[in-house]
């Protein structure tokens, strides 16, 4: 049975209009998969360092949550002799909710649970905290400090998309 809702305009694919060349993704979400050598271990630094919850698990894999969500992250056993680096995920930003302060706490809580931090950035956008999850996965926790995104785009675009060093003192709680 079809709903005519799900019905698209005959001419929609025609070429005359463009057809499917016009088509662009509307992401609503977004969910990360990870290849980790333990899941079970790697869901427990998540549950610890990022706050998340366990939403499902099976013999090969642990799925978390930020709590919005059924899953945000998807950690999946790795292959015998995996190994961390090379090619593939440069690293995941995680903007947080909350100003400058905010990002220095989080700042202090990566230190204080030990967890690698790689380095402290202005994208003179926001500013970023990047730091490796046990298997060497690079995240990044960002405040946005310019939230008008036209203007976001231009200021990357004329500073040639900025990651400088920047001193940010952890705040501790």
């Amino acid at each position: 049975m079809t709903n005519e809702n799900d019905m698209t305009n005959e001419n929609a694919l025609s070429p005359d209009t463009g057809g499917a060349r016009d088509v662009r993704p509307r992401v609503r979400r977004t969910h990360l998969s990870l290849f980790v050598r333990d899941p079970e271990v790697s869901a427990r630094w998540y549950e610890d360092v990022l706050g998340m919850e366990v939403t499902a698990r099976g013999p090969q894999w642990v799925f978390l949550s930020y709590g919005r969500k059924h899953h945000d992250i998807a950690l999946i056993r790795a292959e015998d002799g995996a190994r961390p680096g090379g090619i593939g995920l440069q690293h995941y930003g995680l903007e947080i909710d909350g100003d400058l302060d905010e990002l220095r706490r989080l700042y202090g809580m990566l230190l204080d649970k030990d967890v690698p931090v790689v380095k402290t950035t202005d994208h003179k956008v926001g500013f970023g905290v990047y730091f490796t999850d046990p298997d060497g996965n690079r995240f990044e926790f960002f405040c946005e400090t310019v939230r008008d995104d036209e203007e976001g785009k231009r200021i990357l675009s004329e500073h040639n998309a900025p990651s400088e060093p920047v001193v940010l003192d952890p705040l501790y709680t």
